[in-house]
């Protein structure tokens, strides 16, 4: 299996194939929550000098008015995705007055759950769905759920990589093949996740506050009057305490083909849940939530990876797959990096970057649904547990220590991390190896144990370290100057959101929501968006 491993480094670093690896493409999303001077949720809605958070390709909203979402166009230059980054920082920074951004995962105070109020898209059809969704989600897991932020890292490799590994095992370049590669890095990702919250997990403790709305028992310690945490603990918010939907599991959804992918989500968003349907759908005349199935879209479906395309107008996530592949992964197990303005650092990028090609090189037999599990519960083990030493993961039905199987993974990310520096003809991805490669050997450089350190260090509660933060980068971004954006295309992109979302709404006037629903979700259920 190793050898497998080794012929495809091999074969990639050979002088013709050397730059395929240049090509990379990433773009990032970053949620953050809008807050008051006083820490507490910003009881406004989106700014409007933003423009329409429903059709802004960059600046829109997540689940409620104040938790912002930022996205950057694709690239294939870390540099330029950060700059990209910043910028949108910077931009969205200087029209949000006396507010700022939250830059930690889990929430500031959170008190009564009616101050949360869920993101509005407008009158269109499409953006009374959007609102209506997460309308099902607040009576689904409780809106304090919905309200945590983490970032996610989109990324794809370049046909180039792809025809050197078609190459290697005697096949031809095909859309099926990709896929079928996507799926090969999807599987390994799941076996060694556990990796992304022990390196980059930054929520080892949250506000007191938030465990009024949770009904886990975690054991926790607490710090002050107002902060539980969890001693070796790396990413509450991947824990159960998170957004999850427990029935979810039984649905058994796998990564061994796409096919069966697409199966698993279509049973889910087809299969009546009985814990839902308690809820309703429409009472007395106004709707709670989509439908009362397991999933109301397939947007709901909880996993730490995605395989996605861009979809067409009318199509849903599962018809886009079936039309045209997996095109790229969207990585969701990412906490906000409270020690970066941004979320996210290019370090963390590049290290990312080896650990996806990692998993797209290493040989990657099928995973069957009780090996899936195991690797679940790796990765709540690091989560919740992730800076002991004494840590032991599941492998192959034995109790193996976290540290023997990092120091053999990190052997394999300093052979890929050459193999990118070859292609960008840099030391980069190197250097964020061998700087990773330290919290290795001290969990407590990781960013959780960073975290726990200035916690403890200053007697501060969560909260205090939170303001501390979002005071710093507000200083530091509204006074930034832009780098790839010009405010002239900010301006551009605002004002076009706003005529197009309201000339969907003038579309759609005339038309009856309760018809666009039944039609939705009678085409969710084909393969095209126009069958019949």
């Amino acid at each position: 299996m190793q050898s497998l491993f080794a012929d495809a480094l091999a074969q990639l670093s050979r002088p013709e194939n050397s730059h395929a690896l240049r090509d990379i493409h990433r773009g990032v999303e970053r949620e953050t929550l809008r807050i008051t001077k006083q820490g507490r949720l910003a009881p406004t809605g989106h700014p409007k000098q933003l423009g329409s958070a429903f059709k802004h390709p960059l600046i829109t909203t997540d689940y409620s008015e104040a938790l912002m979402e930022f996205i950057t166009p694709v690239a294939n230059d870390i540099s330029v995705t950060m700059q990209q980054l910043e910028d949108i920082h910077a931009h969205v920074y200087r029209h949000l007055g006396d507010d700022m951004l939250w830059p930690l995962s889990m929430p500031c105070f959170v008190g009564d759950e009616k101050d949360i109020v869920i993101a509005q898209y407008g009158s269109s059809h499409s953006g009374r769905m959007k609102t209506l969704y997460r309308q099902g989600l607040t009576h689904r897991y409780g809106g304090a759920m919905q309200i945590i932020a983490g970032v996610h890292y989109n990324f794809s490799l370049p046909e180039s990589v792809w025809k050197v590994l078609a190459q290697q095992q005697g096949e031809s370049l095909s859309q099926s093949f990709i896929s079928q590669r996507y799926f090969h890095l999807i599987r390994n990702y799941k076996r060694v996740s556990w990796v992304i919250p022990y390196l980059f997990g930054a929520s080892p403790a949250i506000c007191k506050s938030f465990l009024q709305h949770t009904e886990d028992n975690i054991e926790f310690s607490e710090m002050g009057k107002g902060t539980v945490y969890r001693p070796y603990g790396t990413s509450l918010r991947m824990s159960d305490l998170g957004y999850t939907n427990k029935e979810q599991a039984d649905l058994k959804i796998t990564y061994n083909t796409l096919e069966e992918y697409v199966a698993g989500l279509r049973r889910a968003i087809s299969t009546p849940s009985t814990r839902f349907r308690k809820i309703g759908v429409k009472v007395d005349g106004e709707y709670r939530q989509l439908n009362s199935n397991i999933l109301q879209i397939e947007n709901e479906f909880y996993s730490p990876i995605r395989p996605k395309r861009v979809t067409r107008a009318g199509e849903t996530p599962t018809q886009a797959l079936e039309r045209g592949g997996v095109e790229y992964i969207e990585v969701r197990a990412l906490d906000v990096n409270p020690f970066s303005s941004v979320g996210i650092t290019a370090e963390q990028m590049r290290m990312l970057d080896v650990l996806l090609v990692y998993c797209a090189l290493k040989p990657s037999p099928e995973l069957s649904w009780d090996e899936q599990v195991l690797t679940d519960k790796n990765f709540n083990r690091v989560v919740m547990d992730g800076r002991n030493p004494r840590l032991t993961l599941l492998e192959q039905g034995y109790e193996r220590p976290i540290s023997d199987w990092l120091e053999e993974l990190f052997a394999d990310f300093h052979e890929v991390a050459t193999l990118l520096d070859k292609a960008h003809q840099s030391t980069d991805f190197s250097l964020a190896v061998t700087a990773q490669y330290r919290s290795v050997l001290n969990p407590e450089l990781t960013l959780s144990g960073q975290f726990m350190a200035l916690l403890k260090d200053n007697k501060w509660d969560n909260s205090e370290l939170g303001m501390q933060l979002a005071k710093k980068y507000k200083e530091q971004l509204t006074s930034a100057s832009l780098q790839y954006f010009t405010e002239h295309e900010f301006e551009k992109l605002r004002d076009a959101s706003v005529t197009a979302q309201h000339e969907l709404e003038r579309q759609d006037a005339s038309t009856s929501f309760d018809v666009f629903l039944q039609e939705y979700f009678r085409r969710a259920k084909c393969k095209t968006p126009a069958c019949d």
